[in-house]
This record gives structure tokens, sequence and C-alpha cells, in this order.
């Protein structure tokens, strides 16, 4: 099996991607391919386009899938087997993967969009480029929300849950408010693009995106855009220092919109410095290398042996 096409599909909120990869240790792509979700049409609708596209990859590639790896926003509960936490909501509360599975009649592995993220930057990009060494490797996703996904020796850890990684929903500060679970305080209504912006208009009465608001913060004219970036390194490396504590991770990798802050590289690692549980830190934070590829590309190597 570790020399066969690794098959892996991205399912996102609008689009559906799909890859072949040559094999684990040759990860060249064969074919790229993405078409619509079309997620207003329903549940139902979704499985069909999966399936329709997968039909598409293997008449042009002339290739048929042995396994495939499914990389979706949510994950499967592994007791109910049912979807949660998905922001593609009509997949919530039924039997997706037993639903896709018998759809396609093939076998398959199926993780959350932060999980694949982390293992496709941990096996094929910036921690196999910079620290191939790592054996634990924590992948953070900032942006309309906060999410993560943790490799182990080149396996995602997906916990008894299916929770496994998911910082965003640790309490932090109360200042931040409900997040859409009910939970006050949690990491995402601190951390994520829309509550910063959020904090900034509660400065301000201005409402402008979080690009704006690091603009002034770089040229150094708007108090308030600097104070919400301070706000934003100082919690990160509060809420990091946790999972650091808990999983003491090789390799830290940031994605996101809001991961692209270069502030985080310094000042949020010299906040994490000093919440940490050890008289330094020796964690490696890295920019993730792979871009819009890491999911689909985690997705296929869910299925690498």
């Amino acid at each position: 099996m570790s020399n066969q096409p690794l098959w892996g599909i991205d399912l996102g909120g609008t689009k559906i991607e799909g890859v072949i990869l040559k094999s684990a240790e040759d990860p060249r792509v064969i074919l790229r391919k993405r078409i619509p979700t079309e997620q207003p049409k329903g549940y139902e609708h979704i499985i069909t386009q999966i399936k329709k596209l997968l039909n598409l990859m293997a008449e042009e590639s002339g290739l048929q899938p042995e396994r495939i790896g499914i990389g979706t926003p949510g994950t499967v509960d592994p007791l109910s087997g049912t979807h949660k936490n998905s922001n593609t909501t009509c997949l919530n509360g039924k039997q997706f993967y037993a639903d896709l599975k018998y759809a396609l009649q093939l076998p398959l592995v199926m993780a959350n969009d932060a999980n694949c993220f982390a293992l496709a930057e941990a096996r094929l990009g910036v921690v196999k480029d910079e620290m191939p060494e790592a054996k634990v490797v924590f992948g953070v996703i900032l942006g309309t929300g906060v999410g993560g996904g943790v490799v182990i020796n080149g396996q995602v850890l997906q916990g008894r849950q299916g929770i496994g990684g998911e910082w965003g929903h640790n309490f932090l500060d109360e200042s931040g408010g409900v997040a859409y679970t009910g939970r006050k305080g949690v990491v995402e209504t601190i951390l994520c693009g829309p509550a910063l912006q959020r904090f900034y208009t509660s400065l301000t009465n201005q409402e402008i995106t979080l690009k704006e608001i690091y603009q002034r913060h770089q040229a150094g004219n708007d108090k308030a855009a600097t104070q919400t970036i301070e706000r934003l390194t100082h919690f990160f490396g509060l809420a990091i220092s946790v999972v650091i504590n808990i999983l003491d991770p090789d390799a830290i990798v940031l994605g996101g919109g809001v991961g692209n802050i270069d502030e985080l590289y310094t000042d949020g690692v010299k906040s994490a410095e000093k919440f940490v549980f050890n008289s330094r830190l020796d964690t490696r934070f890295f920019r993730p290398k792979l871009g819009d590829s890491a999911g689909v590309f985690g997705a296929a190597m869910l299925v690498a042996r």
C-alpha cells in the first residue's frame, strides 16, 4: 500500500476539492480538481457532489481509489457515529461517515480540517522541511474561528470524543464574551478575527477589518489598533501555554488569516514564555508552507500507511 496513489477530499462550505498524490514517499500531484459544494441544496446533495467529484477524478486520471481520506468541517463522534461541531450545519447530527461510505462503497478515513492541516504541514510541509525530527506537532487554525490538530509520530490524534486539539474552546478570559456554544470567555472569543474586530470597535466605535487594524498598528498612529494587537499577542501566549504544558509539542504551526500577523512569532512567543511551566521555551513556532493545499493534502495523507 505504501507506494499506492493517495486520494484525498477536502470538504469546504463553498467548494469540494480532491487530490491524487503519487504515494506517501513521493507526494507529487497526479491530479487536483474542485467543484462547488452547493451546500444550500442540502445533506444528500453534498454526498452526491463528493461522489461526482470522485467519478470525475477517476475518469480524468484513469485510476481507481482503494480508500479515501476525507477532511471535513466538524468531526465524527466516535461513540454515536454522528457528525458534530460543523459550520456546514446540515451535517450535524447525521451519520455522515456511514452514509458517505455507503454511497461511495469505499473504505474511508475522516478527520476535521484542522487535523488535516496539522498532518499536511507535519508530513509534507514546513515541519518536514525545517524540523524533520519532530514527533509531536500542534497545528493551529486562527481565522474566523480557532481550531487545532495534534499529530504524533505522523498520525492524527482524534481522541475518545473526537475533539483532540480543540484548544479554541478552552476557557481563557471572561472579557471574550459568549461563544456560539454558549460558553463564556473561551479562546475563540478572544483570538479569532471577528473577536479582534469587535474589540477594536468597542474602543473606537469604528467597524473596520482586521487587515486594516493591523495596517494602522504597523503605521504606529492608532493606539486602539496597537492595543488590539497587544491583546492578541498577550492572550495568544496565555492560551498556547496551556497546550504546551499538556502536550509539550516539538513544533507549532500557525495557520489561518490571523496567523499571518508577524507579532505572534515575536511578542506572542514571548508571552507564551512567561506562562509556560519551564524556565525557557524550546517549542519551535512555524509559518505554514502549503497554503490552501494543506487541507486536501492532509486528507490524502490520512490514508498513508
